[in-house]
């Protein structure tokens, strides 16, 4: 699983991988055809097997049908999926998803709910010490799965804003940061999707102290999270939770308003 990779969870893919190749040795398929009937190479049904990669939620639902498992596979869905992410990001993953809003705000790097495969690529490939190939592709996978939020109903909340530096950096070369600030005005369209940027010149910022996100669950309940390195914080302390809240709300006064932002965007685009 490679660098920065959590032995539970690897303990978990490998015995999820065991527990296909029994069943599909059982069923009397060669991972060739069972490869061809659920879409993949006979190469990467053996690196499944073998707990290399994690396979994908459809993956894992089509897998159990194809191999008449009754539910054998699907068992393990969950814990495979939390299994894509860095142990540090695991319990943030599933808040992600029981979220009703997201507040954020980012100073080193575009949120990973915003990034493109592009630039999520060039950000995994400038890791040190670097990370195997098939651990960015784990976490590519991990990252592009968790934009699915913007397509869920009832749609959550989400607020991001994005120092402008970050939006300066051409991480992976002009082409990839151009696709980037592009991907983001798509998304900033979105009716759910507050953008905005906190711009380089500004006097006063109330996070000073660094990036953090704000989620509030569908019962109520608020967290903070961050991270640094590889390590990360949850904060569930009503105080600490709702003072991370007002200070999101203090950042998003300072900063440059949604349609500001997009247009500053859009200037940055025309200058690459």
């Amino acid at each position: 699983m490679g660098e920065g990779a959590d032995t539970s969870g690897q303990t978990v893919v490998v015995a999820f991988g065991q527990t296909m190749k029994t069943l599909r040795v059982r069923a009397g398929l060669e991972r060739e055809e069972f490869g061809r009937r659920i879409g993949y190479s006979a190469a990467t049904v053996a690196s499944y097997e073998q707990g290399r990669r994690i396979p994908s939620p459809r993956t894992i639902e089509r897998a159990d049908e194809v191999l008449d498992a009754g539910g054998l596979l699907t068992v393990w869905k969950e814990q495979v999926e939390r299994a894509q992410y860095p142990v540090f990001f695991q319990g943030m993953a599933t808040l992600e998803r029981e979220a009703l809003e997201l507040l954020m705000y980012d100073t080193h790097v575009v949120n990973g709910l915003l990034q493109t495969e592009e630039y999520m690529r060039a950000l995994l490939a400038m890791r040190r010490p670097p990370l195997d190939q098939e651990t960015i592709e784990q976490r590519v996978l991990a990252r592009v799965t968790r934009q699915d939020i913007f397509d869920r109903q009832p749609a959550p909340l989400l607020s991001f804003v994005i120092d402008e530096a970050v939006l300066r950096h051409r991480y992976g070369g002009k082409p990839v940061l151009r696709g980037q600030l592009e991907h983001l005005l798509l998304i900033g369209d979105k009716r759910n999707v507050e953008l905005q940027v906190m711009p380089v010149d500004c006097e006063d910022n109330a996070g000073v102290n660094g990036p953090f996100t704000v989620v509030t669950r569908r019962d109520g309940k608020k967290f903070v999270y961050s991270e640094a390195h590889a390590t990360s914080t949850l904060e569930t302390e009503p105080e600490q939770t709702g003072l991370a809240a007002a200070r999101d709300g203090i950042i998003r006064s300072q900063a440059l308003s949604p349609r500001e932002s997009l247009k500053l965007i859009e200037g940055l685009l025309e200058s690459l």
